[in-house]
């Protein structure tokens, strides 16, 4: 299920990357704020080569597809 969300880059954090069982993995979240009566602020995560492919500058109006999923571990649903 993909949403889609319009806003501006307020901060883009480090790069982040490691090793897991699937190999290397590469993520990079930034800070998306949603404009409205009480903006509310988003941080969204790219990962891998998306973060190439579809770089995001401070400050741009950006719309982003997002994918919103949770998993359980030891009973606790994240």
């Amino acid at each position: 299920m993909d949403l889609q969300l319009q806003g501006r880059v307020i901060q883009i954090l480090e790069e982040q990357s490691g090793q897991g069982k699937n190999g290397t993995w590469r993520k990079r979240d930034f800070i998306l704020e949603i404009p409205g009566k009480y903006p509310r602020k988003v941080c969204i995560t790219q990962w891998g080569e998306n973060i190439d492919t579809q770089a995001v500058q401070q400050n741009a109006e950006v719309t982003v597809s997002i994918d919103i999923q949770s998993r359980e571990y030891k009973g606790n649903w994240y």
